[in-house]
C-alpha cells in the first residue's frame, strides 16, 4: 500500500496497523479522533518530525505507536551503526512531540522518560546535513580536493613529524577506540 485514499470514511476508527507497506514521508492520515492504536512497522519513513508533527494534528487519542524498522526509528536491531543510546534519545523526542503516549514501539513509556522527554526532548532532534549531496557533488569533480582533519604542513609524504591539530568530528560511544583496552577491573 502506497496511499490511504477512502480512510477518511472510517471516522471512528479506533486502532491502525499499516506494517509491511510502501508509506513513506508523504504519509497523510485524515482526521481520526478516535484512533488510540497505529502501527507503521516497516514502511519507508525517514522524517520523523513531519511525521509526529502530522500525527499530533489528526489523531489526537494516540495513545500506542509503532515505528520499528522504519530508517526514522534508529533501532540496533535493523541498524549496525545505531545503538541503545541513540533509541533512547528517538524515544524522548517523540515523547516531547506526542505527549499523551502510553506505549512507543515495544515498550511501554515511564514516568522518567516522561519527565525526560517534557525537560529535553525538544533537544533530542537528529539533524542531518542539509547540503550533502551538494558537497559530494563538488568532491567528485575536483578529486585532488579530498578533506583531512590534518593541517596542511602534514599532508607532505616525507614529512613525518607529528602534527598537532582539531577535528571537526568527536565521537563518544560504546565504539569507541579508546573502551576496547578498558578491564572490568579498571572500572
Amino acid at each position: 500500500m502506497r496511499s490511504l485514499e477512502g480512510l477518511k470514511t472510517f471516522s471512528y476508527l479506533e486502532e491502525l496497523i499499516l506494517d509491511n507497506n510502501l508509506l513513506g514521508n508523504d504519509l497523510l492520515l485524515p482526521r481520526l479522533p478516535h484512533l488510540h492504536t497505529l502501527t507503521l512497522n516497516k514502511n519507508q519513513i525517514t522524517e520523523l518530525e513531519s511525521l509526529l508533527d502530522h500525527l499530533a494534528e489528526v489523531v489526537p487519542s494516540l495513545q500506542y505507536l509503532s515505528l520499528l524498522g522504519n530508517i526514522a526509528c534508529p533501532n540496533e536491531l535493523v541498524c549496525k551503526e545505531k545503538d541503545e543510546d541513540d533509541y533512547q534519545r528517538y524515544r524522548y523526542f517523540v515523547l516531547h512531540k506526542l505527549t499523551n503516549l502510553k506505549f512507543l514501539d515495544t515498550r511501554k513509556v515511564t514516568r522518567r522518560e516522561r519527565e525526560e522527554a517534557l525537560i529535553r526532548g525538544a533537544f533530542m532532534k537528529v539533524v542531518k546535513p542539509k547540503d550533502a549531496k551538494g558537497s559530494s557533488a563538488a568532491a567528485s569533480a575536483s578529486p585532488e580536493m579530498h578533506y583531512t582533519p590534518l593541517p596542511a604542513a602534514s599532508r607532505d609524504l616525507t614529512n613525518h613529524r607529528g602534527i598537532l591539530g582539531k577535528c571537526r568530528y568527536i565521537y563518544y560511544g560504546k565504539h569507541s577506540e579508546g573502551n576496547r583496552f578498558i578491564r572490568d577491573d579498571q572500572l
